[in-house]
């Protein structure tokens, strides 16, 4: 049930994102709303043990990356067919960099899981590609779940040495402070005239998105890494229906089709490993 609630919580923030009319400011809005709570915790919290200090800065510079690549893959296409995209690949490459630094080795019935996702993510996204358009939009969703991954596996590893979840947690979430700083330099002479909408969208989504990943984190402790990915990309169902739903992004048919044939895999992989 956590892992599920912080599916739903990933599902939300990123229609947030889709829905704003400055992805880009929004992003940054949405590093800056973990900033806010994160900085009141890290002066109550004792720190992290000095042997996570190093994964989480990999891991504050890896979501630089990703929220860059994430802008783009929305600027190009649908919450829908990104998402699923995005998130469809991250439990096969969170598996494989888990076997090969972390020695988590799956069975043979995982793999046909991720397997289904496989399926499921070129239904998802075939309409596209059969048009011959999409190709930015696919390749960004690509580079964002590449850097799901990566970060995964990095906070997965740092959590567990860190000796206390919500201090890796604040300090991981605090140093975001980087991103929101880089991109509000940038992008400074639009600051004043933003909206009230944009900076509730954008703090809002960060304070969700910051919840829904200390709750993966904390799954992180006792259970392994790509199983807690695996469970964790349940969020494409929800994106599909908040596309659908909230978005009136059409084909809902096809997605929902291609979010269960996901969903079923990575039932197969939650079972078996």
């Amino acid at each position: 049930m956590i892992i599920l609630a912080a599916a739903l919580l990933h599902a939300i923030w990123n229609a947030i994102v889709k829905t704003a009319g400055d992805r880009t400011l929004t992003l940054g809005l949405v590093a800056f709303g973990h900033v806010i709570p994160a900085g009141v915790m890290i002066m109550i919290l004792p720190l992290p043990a000095p042997e996570s200090f190093g994964y989480v800065a990999l891991s504050t510079c890896i979501h630089f990356v990703y929220y860059y690549t994430l802008g783009q893959a929305y600027r190009h296409g649908d919450l829908s067919v990104v998402y699923p995209i995005a998130r469809g690949i991250v439990p096969a490459l969170v598996s494989l960099w888990a076997m090969l630094f972390v020695g988590e080795v799956l069975p043979f019935w995982a793999w046909f899981g991720i397997g289904l996702i496989g399926f499921g993510i070129q239904m998802s996204s075939w309409s596209a590609l059969r048009q011959g358009v999409g190709g930015a939009a696919l390749g960004f969703a690509v580079a964002t779940g590449v850097c799901i991954s990566a970060y995964s596996l990095v906070d997965g590893v740092g959590v567990r040495l860190s000796g206390n979840t919500l201090s890796y947690w604040a300090w991981g979430a605090f140093l975001q402070v980087f991103i929101a700083a880089f991109i509000g330099v940038r992008r400074w002479s639009v600051l004043p005239s933003l909206s009230k909408r944009t900076w509730a969208l954008g703090l809002t989504g960060g304070l969700v998105s910051m919840i829904a990943y200390g709750l993966v984190l904390y799954a992180k402790n006792f259970a392994p890494l790509g199983a807690v990915s695996a469970l964790r990309e349940t969020s494409v169902i929800f994106a599909a229906l908040i596309g659908f739903i909230v978005l009136g992004e059409g084909n809902w048919v096809r997605r929902m089709l291609a979010a269960i044939f996901m969903v079923a895999g990575v039932s197969f992989i939650g079972m078996n490993v």
